[in-house]
């Protein structure tokens, strides 16, 4: 059998990596309906947010691996969930789509040596980073894995320049030239582009990592992230450690539902400098307003129902959860589970804001009910 061909999409937290995947399907399926694309999904914390957004769609097949890093303390379970994607989906070509914080070389070596050690059952097609233009100035400054993602990489996906403006665009492009390694790159249309330009790279990166040794930090004539090959002998991540998740759950009677006017105060008062993301599963009377929409009513409607919370810098959108997606006995009694990945420090101060100052709590809080809320720092 032909070589199951598999991309690595990579970026900082929030930078589109599902939104350009999304975009993908229809192009393929466009050129080819019986395509079957799988992915492999890296989340932060315990909730499968994004995997949810695809299994809406029409990719062919989801595994997530959850609450660790797909390069680190995940990457022996790598093995186990590709071969169970080509067992049950025997899909055409499949994405591993990495948490914000995984470093893009390791992970391609260790495809590429799974692909040596079955045989050639898979192949590395190339590592695709994709860059939030509006945000990367901030955040690689402060982020030695922003940095790495960009430099090892076989394209660069500029994202959200649109309404960056061609100035921070400029200066995401000057920031590149420091890292003094040429890398093809293209600006994507809102999250879209051509799928001929994102699947097919042939990586010629991606797939010499790996076969030589690493010495002096130093792979095939390019720095090596030694530092993070080091910190496993030692039990350490240093690049997880740039973040800070919370799992926040409100616990209530079947029929509560989340209060979206206090919920929409979290949304919008969050710093950028100090919240990444914020991803949820609620229940709520109608849908909360987008960040970009018109329509800021709150009030109760008849789109009672589960929600997808997804915010990424001060933007966020609210999408329906399909029924059947989830497993409706798993979630009964949970008004709200959510998922904060904050800036190293900040986990302390923002559960404690959470805590107190009404951010998540019961819409109405009939008979005097308030719910459960229960805050926990798991990374």
């Amino acid at each position: 059998m032909s070589p199951i061909p598999i991309t690595i999409l990579t970026g900082f937290l929030g930078s589109g990596k599902t939104t350009l995947l999304l975009h993908l399907l229809p192009q393929l399926l466009s050129q080819n309906p019986s395509y079957k694309l799988a992915l492999l999904k890296n989340e932060f914390g315990d909730l499968a947010i994004d995997s949810q957004l695809a299994s809406a769609s029409s990719i062919g097949g989801v595994r997530e691996l959850l609450n660790g890093c797909i390069c680190c303390n995940l990457v022996g379970q790598l093995d186990g969930a590709l071969k169970e994607l080509a067992e049950t989906v025997k899909p055409d070509r499949i994405v591993v789509e990495t948490s914000g914080s995984a470093f893009p070389a390791t992970l391609a070596m260790e495809v590429n040596r799974l692909s040596r050690e079955t045989n050639g059952a898979y192949t590395l097609d190339g590592v695709i980073t994709v860059i939030d233009v509006e945000n990367w100035k901030g955040y690689d400054d402060t982020s030695y894995t922003a940095k790495i993602q960009a430099r090892y990489t076989d394209l660069i996906v500029f994202n959200k320049w649109e309404v960056a403006g061609e100035r921070r665009m400029d200066e995401c492009l000057d920031r590149m030239g420091d890292l003094e390694v040429p890398v093809a790159w293209v600006k994507s249309d809102k999250g879209r582009v051509p799928v001929d330009v994102v699947f097919g790279v042939d990586g010629g990166l991606a797939r010499t990592l790996g076969e030589e040794p690493v010495s002096n930090g130093v792979v095939n004539g390019h720095e090596h992230v030694n530092g993070h090959s080091d910190s496993h002998s030692h039990g350490e991540k240093p690049h997880q450690s740039e973040v800070e998740v919370l799992s926040i759950t409100l616990s209530a009677s079947s029929d509560s539902v989340i209060d979206v006017t206090k919920l929409l105060k979290l949304l919008k008062s969050a710093p950028k400098d100090e919240v990444y993301r914020i991803k949820a599963v609620l229940a709520a009377s109608s849908p909360i307003p987008s960040s970009d929409s018109e329509d800021v009513s709150t009030e109760e409607g008849e789109g009672k129902g589960r929600y997808i919370l997804n915010w990424a810098f001060g933007r966020w959108t609210c999408t329906p959860l399909l029924a059947g997606k989830e497993g409706e006995g798993d979630w009964k009694g949970d008004v709200l589970r959510m998922t904060m990945v904050l800036a190293r420090g900040e986990s302390r101060k923002w559960g404690k804001r959470v805590e107190t100052m009404g951010f998540v709590e019961v819409h109405g809080g009939e008979g005097g009910e308030k719910g459960i809320l229960t805050i926990e720092k798991i990374a």
